[in-house]
């Protein structure tokens, strides 16, 4: 074999390994939507085949399209979710996560996508008086959230016993149950918790006043160094907002809009 031929077949070999490395190679990975693995109906739940759907699941696949990006929603325990944006297990947090200065230091926030207040629950039949007959009573009470920041900020004082749970829905059943008096939770999600058979007997107390503790809206969180896709983010923001879709879910799932201060 000449020299010239072996350098040919050489030339010739390294093509083919070039080409077959272009069309092997592995596609971007989707960003991933990290929301709590526990449903916090009606922003996040699962349907009847198992799939994950709700305000924020919708918003957020509105969201994708408007970047031209893939997209995977992927559960993550609550009391996990920050760890797992810091270690690169998802890449934003889109789970009602209020904007806060407490999270601002470890984290960042896109521009907010929708507002809303807190609300206390108690049984229809209680004397129960808001915040002033707290004393020697229970509050159930989601931890890690801004409704716990402000429980413990402005209501030690009342005399009343915290009690903090890992999910929403674990605080919902002892209210049921009678485990506690009365629970503080998101009024959206509390308005839909009362319209449920078995809560027929319960009511929505009185919400709770504006306060820095419940920060300056809900945003999705991302990591500290993810300029480029919070602006991505920000620009999708102000689309859906522009374009009434975020609206449209609002009144989807809500019956009102909430994606309004």
């Amino acid at each position: 074999m000449t020299k010239t031929l072996t350098r040919s077949l050489i030339h010739t070999a390294g093509i083919a390994a070039l080409a077959l490395s272009a069309t092997t190679a592995p596609a971007a990975e989707p960003l991933k939507i990290g929301i709590s693995a526990e449903p916090y109906p009606p922003f996040t739940y699962k349907d009847a085949d198992g799939s994950w759907t709700g305000f924020e699941v919708e918003l957020g696949q509105a969201l994708c399209d408007q970047m031209q990006a893939d997209c995977a929603i992927t559960p993550t325990g609550w009391s996990g979710i920050f760890p797992a944006l810091a270690s690169g297990k998802i890449d934003m947090i889109m789970n009602s996560l209020s904007i806060t200065d407490k999270r601002k230091r470890v984290i960042d926030f896109t521009d907010p996508y929708y507002y809303t207040p807190a609300a206390y629950v108690t049984a229809k039949d209680s004397d129960l008086q808001i915040p002033d007959g707290l004393d020697g009573k229970i509050l159930g009470v989601q931890g890690s959230t801004t409704n716990a920041t402000f429980a413990r900020r402005k209501l030690a004082d009342t005399g009343v016993e915290l009690k903090i749970y890992d999910r929403q829905e674990q605080a919902n059943r002892d209210l049921l149950a009678g485990r506690v008096d009365a629970i503080l939770a998101d009024k959206i999600a509390m308005t839909e918790f009362v319209k449920r058979d078995e809560a027929q007997g319960y009511e929505i107390r009185a919400t709770a006043p504006h306060d820095p503790a419940f920060g300056e809206g809900v945003g999705i969180g991302l990591r500290q160094e993810d300029d480029a896709l919070r602006k991505k983010l920000n620009t999708a923001i102000a689309s859906v907002l522009e374009s009434g879709q975020c609206a449209e879910l609002s009144q989807k799932y809500f019956n009102t809009d909430i994606c309004s201060d």
